[in-house]
């Protein structure tokens, strides 16, 4: 549906996920002020994405495919997609055969108990019930937007009831005088009908306590505003460095735990303080894994090469494994969404560190792999990293790789040099 609303406007520009966002939005406003998505709710969100309408309402039909409803929630969903005179026809038109169908009840079963019981019984039930209908029929096409739809809406009330009440009294064979010149009139009495009805509510709609749909989606579409400058208020531009050890489960099967905890613990304070000294910190941890997160990307590339340029050091002194740690790094920038006062920390789940992650398994041992949108924002470009690059989740990144292979570090302190001989 995009590629072909694209098509037709080359300079139309739509996003699924905002639509779907300023959806969720707009139910979740109707729901609290007790009301649920309807038409204007439908408009607002167009308004607000630049959307047409149709797009919306598809995406509404969509929405409710795609979540788990019963067979009514998803008759309502499916009625609320349909154009608004197009939904006031219908309802009158439904109001109309169930008006029809119930009044005829009490004259067949009249009929049935007289057969039966050889008395008449009154099945007044049916009639109030019948009466019932007509009324949400009529509160229905006074609800209408335009003289034209009510016109339409209350003739299709007025001349489906009598043309669907002589139908089914044909149908079972009921005594009735059916005149078929009568329909021309009964419709044409309901299109007066609700062109009188829709100014009467026009009129008197405040009174009524209704609200106008037009100021109503006004209301929403401002309610709408406001929560996306809110949420908009804490988007800024993160990069993210994710850090791992190469053969981390590899070192803690042939090591003591002991050893483990204490060489692992070193290696977190290691990684912690050097995205400090770079103006970061550090975001989240997951085993071995190490998530940092930077203002600036400039920043992120020289706090992951410190990290690898200075392993050999830290295996030398602080590693009591007994074999190297060695890394792999991942750098990618993106916008984020961070809650009020700009904890980015609070921020778990976001494509941009998902994407760092990616990154950082597909680098070489001992590497940076660096997104080309985080290359852009480093001093030299892609230049000043690599020439080698790879691609991952159609993204292309540059690989970083250190002049002196970090791999041929020794472990423990150095030995001291031997006392001469005489």
């Amino acid at each position: 549906m995009n590629q072909m609303l694209q098509q037709t406007n080359p300079d139309l520009d739509l996003s699924d996920d905002g639509v779907e966002q300023m959806l969720i939005l707009a139910e979740r406003l109707r729901e609290a002020n007790g009301g649920e998505l309807d038409e204007s709710a439908i408009l607002a969100v167009a308004e607000a994405t630049g959307a047409p309408v149709e797009y919306v309402r598809l995406a509404v039909k969509l929405r409710a495919e795609k979540e788990k409803k019963s067979f009514l929630a998803n008759m309502r969903s499916q009625f609320k997609t349909l154009e608004p005179g197009t939904r006031r026809y219908l309802l009158s038109g439904v109001a109309a055969t169930s008006s029809a169908f119930l009044c005829i009840g009490d004259e067949y079963f009249s009929g049935v108990a007289a057969a039966t019981h050889h008395s008449k019984s009154n099945y007044g039930l049916f009639t109030m019930l019948a009466t019932v209908c007509f009324v949400i029929g009529i509160y229905n096409v006074a609800l209408s937007r335009d003289l034209k739809r009510a016109a339409f809406s209350g003739g299709i009330l007025a001349g489906g009831f009598y043309l669907m009440q002589s139908a089914f009294l044909l149908l079972y064979q009921l005594p009735a005088n059916v005149d078929s010149s009568l329909f021309p009139l009964f419709t044409a009495m309901g299109a007066g009908g609700g062109m009188l009805l829709h100014q009467v509510m026009k009129k008197y709609r405040d009174r009524l306590g209704l609200r106008d749909p037009v100021k109503e989606r006004q209301d929403l579409l401002r309610q709408l505003g406001e929560l996306q400058d809110k949420l908009s208020s804490g988007k800024q531009l993160m990069t993210f460095l994710s850090v791992d050890i190469v053969g981390s489960t590899r070192m803690k099967e042939t090591s003591d735990p002991l050893v483990v905890e204490y060489t692992f613990n070193e290696y977190h304070e290691f990684v912690t303080r050097i995205a400090k000294k770079y103006g970061g910190h550090v975001h989240s941890t997951a085993g071995d894994g190490i998530i940092c997160a930077f203002e600036h990307a400039q920043h992120a590339f020289a706090a992951a090469k410190n990290i690898q340029s200075g392993l050999p050091e830290w295996n030398t002194f602080r590693n009591r494994i007994g074999m190297p740690v060695l890394v792999r790094c991942g750098i990618h920038s993106g916008m984020v969404m961070s809650p009020p006062g700009g904890d980015v920390t609070a921020v778990n789940f976001a494509h941009v560190i998902d994407m760092a992650s990616h990154l950082q398994k597909v680098a070489p041992t001992g590497g940076i792999a660096v997104s080309e949108s985080a290359a852009g924002q480093i001093t030299g470009g892609h230049n000043s990293i690599g020439k080698d690059s790879v691609q991952v989740h159609d993204m292309r990144a540059i690989l970083w790789t250190p002049k002196v292979s970090t791999q041929s570090s020794s472990l423990g302190p150095p030995k001291l040099p031997l006392p001469p001989t005489s």
